[in-house]
């Protein structure tokens, strides 16, 4: 052998090696046509950028497309029309959209619980909920924080009735806020941080207030776990992979989903106390019967009773298809 013919070799052997030991995910188990899942601008839901941008779907061999969009409630009509395989949303708002096309709407994951990042912001004239009477609230009607604003108002007292409601998208509704159109917003990251640029804004209602009413879930259609019920999995698996990449490797992870919700960097960190990321423990009681709002079967029929009589919903939907726990389950090993 000659030694021009032994170089050529181990330079080949070299790069055999430096491909074997790369970190590019091996894809060659990834079939099937993609599962399209969409996502929005909420803080628990950012992380599936990390997903996106670290290939951890390949990794776990699933064929995942995560839309995003730019409005929340977008999100959940396409979902609810058959026209992406699942969604992220809240519970409340899961409800309102059942049953939904394609085999109805199906909770499989907990990614959080809002702790105080959906917010009342209310401007300097205004110190208390209570004040809110005959003001103008610029909220997304029938949705998470327009929820808030209604569980707020019945604690004091009062209905969405004795308030004037100006509907539109979180987005417009924190921008008309800050620009003096309206007295108070009901909103979230990082909306919550346009309408705190108005002079005196004050928060007079949170999310902290109201723990297990605003958990912030996975869904994905019913005949998606009927017809590939591995992959829902692995989307599953792939959640937990996520949230293990956010704890080694907390800069970049900030990085990513900064970028992903359009913010600086340095802006994230006062959405972290906001955000309760469930453990997978937290995960099985969630899905679990019993008493409490920390159990979603029970928080389900409270807030569809709740829906029902503030007029967000017209009649009671079938709850008993609402939980499949059985992802969780198998990823604790339960």
């Amino acid at each position: 052998m000659t030694k021009q013919l032994r170089n050529l070799l181990f330079a080949g052997l070299a790069i055999l090696l430096a491909v074997a030991c790369s970190k590019t995910p091996d894809t060659s188990a990834v079939s099937g046509p993609p599962i399209v899942l969409g996502y929005s601008n909420w803080a628990g839901w950012w992380p599936w950028a990390i997903a996106v941008e670290e290939k951890l779907f390949e990794k776990n061999g699933v064929n995942v497309e995560m839309k995003w969009f730019d409005g929340y409630l977008p999100s959940m009509e396409t979902f609810a029309a058959g026209k992406i395989d699942g969604n992220s949303q809240t519970l409340n708002d899961t409800i309102s959209f059942l049953p939904g096309e394609n085999g109805g709407e199906v909770v499989v994951l907990v990614n959080d619980n809002s702790a105080g990042n959906d917010q009342i912001i209310a401007d300097a004239s205004i110190k208390s909920v209570e004040e809110l009477k005959g003001k103008t609230v610029a909220v997304e009607e029938g949705v998470v924080d327009d929820y808030l604003l209604s569980l707020a108002l019945k604690d004091v007292g009062l209905s969405r009735d004795d308030v004037v409601i100006k509907g539109m998208p979180t987005d417009q509704a924190a921008t008309a806020f800050a620009a003096g159109q309206v007295d108070a917003v009901g909103a979230f990251p990082p909306y919550t941080g346009t309408a705190m640029q108005r002079e005196g804004a004050r928060v007079i209602a949170t999310s902290k207030e109201y723990p297990g009413a605003i958990p912030d879930l996975l869904t994905v259609s019913g005949d998606l776990i009927k017809e590939r019920p591995d992959d829902v999995q692995k989307i599953v698996k792939t959640w937990w992979d996520v949230r293990a990449f956010m704890d080694e490797n907390p800069e970049k992870s900030e990085e990513i989903m900064a970028k992903r919700a359009g913010i600086p960097t340095e802006e994230y960190e006062q959405y972290k106390g906001g955000t309760r990321f469930f453990t997978l423990d937290e995960n099985l009681e969630a899905f679990s019967s019993g008493e409490g709002m920390q159990h979603m079967p029970y928080a389900a029929e409270s807030m569809a009773d709740f829906m029902v009589s503030v007029g967000f919903i017209e009649e009671k939907p079938d709850l008993s298809s609402l939980f499949d726990s059985s992802f969780v389950k198998k990823e604790a090993g339960a």
